[in-house]
């Protein structure tokens, strides 16, 4: 593979950590307290590779078939690749057992059923997987997540699930929403984070994972601390 490919990604790294952290600076908040999760959905493992090897730390994947290839591939090199993959999309309960070595954190726990059978893996295995609980705040049927009443419902009961340990939610603003109309679906899930962290206080909740390349800064705005950015890190590749 040729340098350009690794030159334009280190460059749009850049362009992104700066962005986030202009977005921070906007909203009075240190950029320390918000991490980027490179999506790599739309390439393969060699660029994913090249991302990393720019200084991004965590990885995330939406289908569990691509972080498996993924994962296979950077085990198959020579010299280690570390990294830190993140599920963000919809795991279906039959990809669990395959999926769940190697992910440090899941968005997109959307059910009881689901967090039923990812307590039962991961005390099959032996570890705690850290879950981030998706909410649907737009209520919008053709989304996953759970309405912000089935929140509550999931959260109290989590002293079942002693191998996961829940540490705050994750949400989608409405598809082509407006910036005020983003900031307002965030700010709502950020006022759930507070509601549910007093009404459960021996829950740690401190995460929020909203944002993507075309609404970060709102989300950073309403208290993000996880921004999932994709299509603004392989600019200028994906067209080629």
């Amino acid at each position: 593979m040729s340098n350009q490919p690794q030159q334009i990604i280190e460059d749009n790294w850049r362009t992104v950590k700066d962005d986030v952290a202009e977005a921070c600076h906007q909203a009075g908040r240190d950029p320390d307290s918000v991490r980027i999760v490179g999506v790599s959905k739309y390439v393969g493992p060699e660029l994913t590779a090249l991302l990393v090897q720019a200084g991004c730390q965590v990885v995330g994947e939406n289908r569990p078939q691509s972080l498996w290839n993924k994962v296979q591939w950077f085990e198959s090199q020579a010299t280690p690749i570390p990294v830190r993959w993140h599920m963000i999309g919809h795991l279906q309960r039959n990809k669990i057992r395959r999926t769940l070595p190697h992910i440090n954190c899941l968005h997109s726990l959307d059910s009881v059923r689901l967090a039923s059978a990812l307590q039962a893996e991961a005390s099959r295995a032996g570890r705690q997987l850290t879950v981030l609980v998706e909410v649907n705040v737009t209520q919008d049927p053709s989304k996953t997540g759970l309405p912000p009443e089935q929140v509550r419902q999931l959260l109290a009961q989590a002293d079942e699930f002693s191998s996961l340990k829940f540490s705050g939610l994750m949400a989608m603003s409405t598809q082509a929403a407006s910036p005020p109309q983003a900031r307002q679906e965030f700010e709502s899930v950020r006022n759930m984070q507070l509601a549910l962290s007093e009404e459960f206080p021996e829950l740690d909740l401190p995460e929020l994972s909203m944002g993507m390349s075309g609404d970060f800064c709102e989300a950073i705005q309403a208290g993000a601390t996880l921004v999932r950015i994709g299509s603004s890190l392989w600019r200028g590749l994906l067209d080629r």
